[in-house]
C-alpha cells in the first residue's frame, strides 16, 4: 500500500490555497473509487513496463537503450489482457521512454522527499530523468475528469524539489521542467523553471506549509480546493461564502428576480458562485444520505427507492414469443453503428489507421468558461444559425 504524506504534493494545490483544511479532515474516511483504483493500476503497469524496459543487458550499447527500451515495453503491453488500458499507457511510456533519449540517469516511480521546506512532506514521482543540465519531471495522470496542466503545478513542483535535493550533488541541475502526459483526454503539457525560481518558490511553501500546523488555521474556499476536500459539508468558510453570494443580491429568497432582470455583475456572481454551491450541497447531500444508509435518522428525510425502468426478466424468452406474437421484423430495432471510439477498442491500436480516413470530429458546441480558461475565445454571428422556417 502507497503512503502518503500529511502535505502531500497531490494535495499540495489545497493546501497551500486553504491551510485550514489539512486540519479540517484530520480524521475523516478518505474513501476510495473505481476511478482512484483503475488509476492506481494504470500507475502500476506504468511502472513495470519502464522498470523492465530499461533494465538493458550488458551487451547493449548506451546510444541503443532508447530503442532497446522503445521495443521491450511494447513487447510487456502487447501481453497485458486490458489493451484498452495498455494503449493508453503506451502513450505515457513511449513519452518517458523518447525522453530518456541520452539521459544521464532515469529512476521509475521514485520516491522523493521535500521536508527541507514542508515538515515531513514526500512523494513518489513517476519518472524522474536528468538531461545534460536539465532535471524532468514525468506524472502520468490517467482521469478524464479534470484537465492538468504543468504551468506552476505545484504536486510537480514539489517533486522536483526532491528530487534536485537527491540529484544535485552528483549533477549540475540548472533548470527543470515538468511534463503532465494525460493520455485519455489526448493532453500533454510541459513547463519548464529555472532552479532559482524554484527555490524562490519553494521558501514560499515553507511559509504556507507552517500556516497549515496551526489549529486556527485559516480556511479559504474556492473552486479548486474545495472540489475532492473530504470537510467541504461541514465547512464553515463554505457555507458562509455560499450565503454572501446567495443573499448578496437577493434578499428575499422566496421571490427571486428573473434571470433576464438582473445586472451584468449579478449574473456574474451567480455564475462565479454555482460550481462552489454546487459542490458544497452535494457534500452535504452525500453526508445525509450515507447517514441514513447507516440506519441514522436524519430529521425531515429518509431514503426511498428510487425510479427504475421495466426490463425483461428473460431476454430469450421474451424474443420467442415476441417473434411469435408480432413477428422478428418488429421485435428487434435496426442495427446501431458503433462509434469510432468502440470500432478502435475491437480493432485495437494497430489496426485503428484502418479507419482513420472515416473518422471526423465536429466542433464542439459552445460552452462558458470563464475567462481565466486557456482555449482559445470563439466568435458567433448571426450568420452562424441558419433560419428556422415552418417548412422543413
Amino acid at each position: 500500500m502507497t503512503a502518503h504524506a500529511k502535505l502531500g504534493a497531490s494535495n499540495a494545490h489545497r493546501w497551500l490555497a486553504c491551510p485550514g483544511s489539512v486540519a479540517a479532515e484530520d480524521g475523516l474516511p478518505n474513501t476510495s473509487s473505481p476511478f482512484a483504483e483503475e488509476g492506481t493500476m494504470a500507475h502500476e503497469l506504468a511502472e513495470r513496463v519502464l522498470s523492465m524496459a530499461h533494465l538493458p543487458p550488458e551487451y547493449v550499447e548506451p546510444e541503443d537503450w532508447t530503442a532497446y527500451a522503445t521495443v521491450k515495453s511494447n513487447e510487456f503491453l502487447d501481453l497485458y489482457e486490458d489493451e484498452v488500458m495498455a494503449d493508453f499507457v503506451r502513450v505515457y511510456v513511449e513519452y518517458v521512454n523518447n525522453l530518456a533519449a541520452g539521459a544521464e540517469n532515469i529512476d521509475i516511480e521514485a520516491r522523493v522527499t521535500y521536508d527541507d521546506w514542508v515538515p515531513g512532506g514526500f512523494g513518489t514521482a513517476d519518472a524522474i530523468v536528468v538531461r545534460g543540465n536539465t532535471l524532468h519531471i514525468c506524472d502520468l495522470k490517467y482521469g478524464m475528469g479534470v484537465r492538468v496542466d504543468a504551468e506552476e503545478n505545484p504536486q510537480g513542483m514539489l517533486y522536483a524539489l526532491g528530487a534536485w535535493l537527491m540529484t544535485e550533488l552528483v549533477y549540475d541541475i540548472e533548470r527543470v521542467q515538468i511534463h503532465i502526459i494525460q493520455p485519455r483526454l489526448d493532453h500533454i503539457s510541459q513547463w519548464e523553471i529555472s532552479v532559482p525560481d524554484l527555490l524562490r518558490w519553494a521558501e514560499w511553501v515553507k511559509q504556507r506549509a507552517e500556516e497549515t500546523l496551526d489549529a486556527d488555521a485559516r480556511r479559504v474556499p474556492g473552486e479548486k480546493q474545495c472540489r475532492f476536500c473530504r470537510a467541504k459539508a461541514s465547512c464553515g468558510a463554505l457555507q458562509k461564502m455560499t450565503q454572501d453570494i446567495i443573499l448578496a443580491d437577493f434578499d428575499d429568497l422566496d421571490h427571486m428576480p428573473k434571470a433576464n432582470t438582473l445586472t451584468d455583475d449579478q449574473m456574474r456572481r451567480a455564475l462565479e458562485g454555482k460550481s462552489l454551491i454546487e459542490a458544497w450541497l452535494g457534500a452535504i447531500e452525500s453526508l445525509v444520505r450515507e447517514r441514513l444508509g447507516n440506519g441514522v435518522d436524519f430529521p425531515g428525510y429518509k431514503l426511498v427507492e428510487g425510479k427504475s425502468n421495466r426490463q425483461w426478466s428473460d431476454d430469450w424468452a421474451a424474443a420467442v414469443r415476441l417473434a411469435d406474437l408480432i413477428g422478428n421484423d418488429k421485435a428487434y430495432v435496426p442495427p446501431k453503428l458503433i462509434s469510432p471510439t468502440q470500432a478502435e477498442k475491437v480493432l485495437g491500436k494497430k489496426r485503428t489507421a484502418e479507419i482513420a480516413d472515416l473518422i471526423t470530429k465536429p466542433s464542439g458546441a459552445p460552452t462558458l468558461a470563464h475567462e481565466t480558461d486557456k482555449r482559445p475565445a470563439i466568435s458567433i454571428s448571426a450568420d452562424d444559425f441558419s433560419l428556422c422556417t415552418d417548412e422543413e
